[in-house]
């Protein structure tokens, strides 16, 4: 089923696993979801990693000093392949795409043995905020820019994945990095985020509209994916009005449902639970002590890390 955990089978000709192969895969996975921003490409990706490693000879295989650089370089082709098809069929998705929000505690941080200046802070890099931002740039700069600015990939490295000179490849991480400052600059503190969102977490419990729209900007926007799977709206709402009103629409239709405050990799958000199921999660981002954008998963597919264990 689309979004489970699919490993590949990761074992020699005679049947046995291979421990140092097994071990990187949660490294692919958390490199290949901060590409393409859900859980199910990720894994297919990695899957096609493993399939191309073990279609390797031996003494291919035997030859490779460092397995992981490889895996690396391998997960990040199928990556940007995958990037480069993303864009037709984002637009036949229904309604609007988001990123699939995590737990805060989902994927590893990639290891820190180098520091570069002008690196990405590493607990922002899987937000859907941020991942927004990367859906809106080209494939080549999405890679350039997670690789290098997250992954800590040298420039020349890159530049054999995507087919550019490392100097290219400077200059796609540069554009990237611009982007995604201007949206990091505009954020408050943790502590401010978090406060406003449990203020907003808990008008929303209690059906207090007049709460609701206490903290949420008067521009505010909604946007909520159910991937044609669910009923979502299928266009943003605009209007503290509308977005207040829409969101306790969600709660009265279905009188079962609750909401729970939870640690997203956005900081604090908050749940949508009915009959011990997670039915929806919303991240938030916040503004000048006020909620401007809210972002509501229901797309089951994409709330599968929230769930398991629960079927």
């Amino acid at each position: 089923m689309e979004g489970q955990e699919r490993g590949p089978d990761v074992r020699t000709a005679a049947g046995e696993a291979v421990p140092e192969i097994l071990a990187e895969r949660r490294h692919l996975v958390s490199l290949a979801f901060r590409m393409l921003g859900t859980m199910a490409e990720a894994e297919d990706a990695v899957q096609e990693t493993y399939l191309r490693w073990y279609r390797l000879s031996e003494e291919e295989r035997a030859s490779i000093r460092v397995p992981r650089a490889w895996l690396t370089t391998a997960a990040s082709r199928v990556c940007l392949n995958i990037l480069d098809s993303a864009r037709w069929r984002r637009e036949r998705y229904v309604g609007p795409w988001l990123p699939e929000p995590l737990p805060s505690s989902a994927l590893p941080l990639p290891s820190q043995e180098s520091d570069p200046a002008d690196r990405v802070t590493l607990d922002d890099s899987v937000s859907s905020a941020l991942l927004l931002v990367l859906e809106s740039m080209t494939p080549a700069e999405r890679v350039a820019f997670v690789l290098h600015d997250v992954f800590a990939v040298s420039f020349a490295e890159i530049g054999e994945i995507v087919g550019r000179t490392p100097a290219a490849c400077r200059q796609l991480a540069a554009s990237a990095r611009r982007r995604v400052r201007r949206v990091r600059e505009a954020r408050v503190s943790p502590q401010e985020h978090d406060a406003v969102v449990a203020a907003f977490a808990r008008a929303a419990a209690h059906g207090d509209i007049a709460a609701l729209l206490r903290v949420l900007a008067p521009d505010v926007v909604l946007r909520s994916d159910g991937g044609g799977v669910v009923r979502a709206a299928r266009n943003p709402i605009l209007g503290s009005d509308r977005v207040s009103r829409f969101l306790l629409g969600i709660l009265r239709k279905r009188p079962g449902g609750q909401v729970a405050e939870c640690e997203t990799s956005d900081g604090l958000g908050f749940a949508f639970w009915e009959e011990g199921r997670i039915f929806g999660v919303a991240t938030l981002d916040v503004r000048g002590g006020l909620v401007s954008s809210v972002r509501i998963m229901m797309n089951p597919h994409k709330l599968t890390l929230w769930n398991a264990g629960r079927d």
